[in-house]
């Protein structure tokens, strides 16, 4: 960073709320290695205990909590603009951890082959990281009671809440009333949630802390609007989120909406807090490409992951038993058994064997046929 272009407390603020955004992610991506790791342990054995009963789970669980928390305090640290890119630490760091957990010993052409793309993909996440962060925005204020109401009040924020609401509203009717369930447009709707929950997160985060540091903020009535804007745009989110995870594949929900939400959180946070008035164009320059690098590297790195190939059975009739048999089209696959989307490392699962079903029928043995059918009803008179 250019330490030139802000006071000495903006830069530490910024250093600051960056570690914790990039700390953060990384323990999500491990704490949902470690959950996936428990749901899979406990299939794989037919352990009749229930995930929260496991100490690994809870082990992923806190890891989370904790990981969540330093995402929440560095948006009181940093600009919107540093903070929500960073997301792309933690679909890197899955990454690395399911190439690490990688069962199958591929050849180097082949491993090359499968996972040339996905390399290239971290390269230019890392150096989009680095970009947007050296060249970010430098400027930070204290987000007191009165300076939230004061960015709130501002015509631009009017209007960009307007038009917000409006694009909201439309896209909500298309989904609802005309049925239009394509991956665009749900997440178009999570986007735009996001975009208030990281306004009300920063927010938020920032009347705690500097309420943490003796100046008392929650006596406003801004926080509590805040928090209730927070909770709300949150639970929906995920709501909508839920839903694409039902309709399409993983991989392309992350990559999609981490281009969709940072797209629209960097937008809110120049509107919104400013973060880009004091800025040349320059800085504003190398920032946005380190952005599309990253745009860019998440695209890679999710697109060769292979999609779940469910349980295709299909019967045959054995002639000679006359005993049906199901035989497997194709692959069974471990489920995601959290059942919630995330970026999990451990969704790749090249190396599982194929498994076949058995019907298990008695069949009779072909002695006792003969013999039944030599016994048979006698032969009817012909008239």
């Amino acid at each position: 960073m250019d330490i030139s272009r802000a006071d000495g407390g903006s830069y530490t603020d910024n250093l600051i709320g960056t570690l914790l955004a990039i700390f953060g992610n990384v323990l999500v991506s491990i704490s949902l290695s470690i959950q996936k790791y428990s749901h899979v342990t406990l299939a794989g054995k037919k352990d009749p205990r229930v995930f929260y009963r496991t100490k690994t789970w809870w082990c992923g669980f806190v890891l989370t909590c904790l990981g969540e928390g330093a995402n929440f305090v560095s948006y009181a640290f940093a600009p919107l603009a540093l903070i929500a890119p960073l997301n792309a630490v933690s679909v890197l760091t899955s990454s690395i951890l399911g190439l690490i957990f990688l069962r199958e010993k591929s050849k180097p052409k082949e491993f090359a082959k499968q996972y040339g793309l996905p390399f290239l993909g971290c390269v230019l996440t890392i150096g989009g990281t680095y970009l947007f962060v050296a060249f970010g925005p430098n400027s930070h204020e204290k987000l007191k009671a009165e300076n939230i109401v004061k960015h709130i009040v501002g015509w631009p924020v009017l209007l960009y809440l307007l038009l917000e609401i409006i694009t909201f509203c439309l896209l909500l009717y298309f989904y609802k009333q005309r049925g239009a369930n394509y991956l665009i447009i749900i997440l178009l709707l999570v986007a735009l949630l996001g975009s208030v929950t990281v306004i009300t997160v920063k927010a938020v985060s920032g009347m705690l802390v500097l309420t943490a540091e003796g100046s008392m903020q929650l006596d406003y009535p801004i926080f509590s609007v805040m928090f209730v804007c927070m909770l709300a745009s949150v639970v929906f989110q995920a709501r909508f989120l839920s839903q694409a995870c039902k309709l399409y594949d993983s991989s392309l929900i992350a990559s999609v909406n981490y281009i969709l939400s940072t797209f629209f959180a960097v937008v809110a946070g120049a509107v919104f807090y400013l973060e880009f008035k004091n800025e040349d164009v320059l800085h504003i320059c190398m920032f946005l490409l380190g952005t599309a690098l990253c745009f860019l590297g998440v695209f890679l790195i999710t697109k060769n992951k292979k999609k779940i190939k469910t349980f295709e059975p299909y019967v045959t009739m054995d002639m000679t038993n006359g005993v049906p048999t199901i035989h497997d089209k194709g692959l069974v696959l471990q489920p995601d058994f959290n059942g919630s989307f995330s970026y999990g490392a451990l969704v790749n699962n090249d190396g599982v064997a194929p498994v076949t079903v058995p019907v298990n029928l008695e069949q009779p043995p072909v002695g006792c046929r003969s013999t039944d059918a030599s016994h048979g009803p006698p032969d009817l008179k012909k008239d």
